[in-house]
């Protein structure tokens, strides 16, 4: 007889920032159990689907989750009790009809999110197999290029940096197992590099190094003198990429970006330009702000041919977005966050877009994160070839590529792993 869902229950637990989130387990009439906790970003999109707080000023400073907790179990679990965990889509739509609402407001994404994420890790476990493998199917193999956070600024850190992230990627490795290496030798050799010259060595919220530098391009002189400290090659072991997540940067009509009078798309994308020329850059995330579309456009006009731009505030992991993305050709990346959108079933859509377009995609933790793996499966269900989550360094982003590596021992020598960017520059 078929397993299906017994019961559904949800607590509240702590993110890596400190603040509250909600962690789901669901169990099965065959008593496989299986959890799934949500994480939460610092820097949203005005139109992701809309994560469900208190607003209670004596708890958590507003931020408790027993809301989203009550749509769990009053709202959620008794119209799922009863269905088979196997049936992803159906789930997924039942959440999405009893909200409806346009943007998750009335049951919360991470409500809708946590009961989706655990009846997929029920699922997986119910059928004997690995996740990634129950959502991928038995072709997916191919391990995730990662991207590194190893400087934090913007609505991450106090260091102020304009630029959000600067990440390493180890695109010269052979193996995820060697690209770890080639990552964690170059993050370390950072951490020396900074000090030598004098600056604090305290972490941002992704785990990346948060000293006051003088400017942004002191951030990417210091991270390719440490690449090349580290024993690798700027460019050709070790690239950099970027997150200016121009939203923060966008003020009073103008982007406002330290040591530079304000800039308008035109200067920001030749600034851009101008670090692309010098420095071993392979992507550019959320280059503009959000409503910028021309701006995105121009940047892909200029810049696309030789690196990645990835739309990631702009598209919010919506199908909709993504498509006017296309149309317009405002980027040939999208940045993938499950929590987003708020469903497995729609991140996957998203991600099917992609793919029709011929555009890269990037799975994506958040900045408040949590123990959970479960991106780490889904980077190599979906097959994308690229993960961001974070320094190698906080076991809320460790656990990610802890996990990678653990499917990458499984899938032995079937794993697959290349370069997503050596067909640029």
């Amino acid at each position: 007889m078929t397993a299906t869902i017994a019961r559904i229950s949800a607590d509240e637990i702590l993110d890596s920032r400190g603040n509250p989130t909600i962690e789901v387990t669901v169990e099965l009439t065959d008593g496989t159990t299986a959890r799934a906790a949500v994480p939460s970003g610092a820097s949203t999109g005005e139109n992701e689907a809309v994560e469900l707080r208190d607003g209670d000023p004596h708890r958590y400073g507003g931020k408790g989750v027993r809301t989203a907790i009550a749509s769990v179990t009053d709202a959620i679990a008794p119209a799922l009790v009863g269905m088979a965990p196997f049936d992803q889509a159906a789930i997924d739509a039942t959440m999405i009809e009893i909200d409806d609402t346009a943007n998750k407001s009335r049951l919360g994404a991470n409500a809708i999110l946590g009961v989706s994420m655990a009846v997929a890790r029920a699922a997986a476990s119910q059928a004997g197999i690995p996740l990634w493998q129950w959502l991928g199917g038995c072709g997916a193999r191919r391990l995730p290029m990662p991207m590194l956070n190893v400087i934090n600024g913007g609505a991450h850190a106090d260091s102020g940096l304009d630029v959000q992230e600067f990440m390493i990627v180890p695109v010269g490795a052979p193996s995820f197992r060697e690209a770890m290496r080639f990552a964690a030798e170059t993050y370390h050799a950072l951490r020396e590099v900074l000090k030598r010259h004098g600056y604090t060595v305290s972490l941002g919220d992704e785990g990346g190094f948060a000293p006051r530098l003088p400017n942004n391009e002191a951030a990417l002189e210091h991270i390719v003198e440490a690449i090349e400290d580290a024993g690798h090659r700027p460019g050709r072991d070790v690239a950099i990429a970027l997150d200016p997540a121009a939203n923060w940067m966008w003020r009073d009509g103008a982007y406002r970006v330290s040591g530079s009078e304000p800039l308008d798309s035109g200067g920001l994308i030749a600034m851009y330009e101008r670090w692309a020329s010098n420095y071993p850059i392979v992507s550019i995330e959320d280059g503009l702000a959000e409503q910028d579309w021309a701006g995105f456009t121009a940047l892909t006009k200029r810049l696309g041919g030789s690196i990645q731009i990835v739309g990631d505030d702009i598209y919010v992991t919506n199908p909709k977005f993504i498509r006017s993305g296309i149309m317009q050709k405002a980027s040939n990346a999208v940045l993938i966050k499950l929590n987003q959108i708020g469903t497995v079933t729609e991140t996957i859509s998203a991600v099917e877009l992609c793919r029709e377009a011929g555009w890269s995609y990037i799975v994506s933790h958040r900045s408040g994160e949590t123990e959970d793996s479960f991106i780490a499966d889904f980077a190599v269900a979906m097959g994308g070839g690229q993960i961001k989550t974070g320094a190698p360094s906080r076991g809320e982003r460790t656990a990610k590529y802890n996990r990678l590596l653990a499917i990458d021992r499984a899938l032995g020598r079937a794993a697959l792993f290349a370069n997503p960017f050596s067909g640029r520059k």
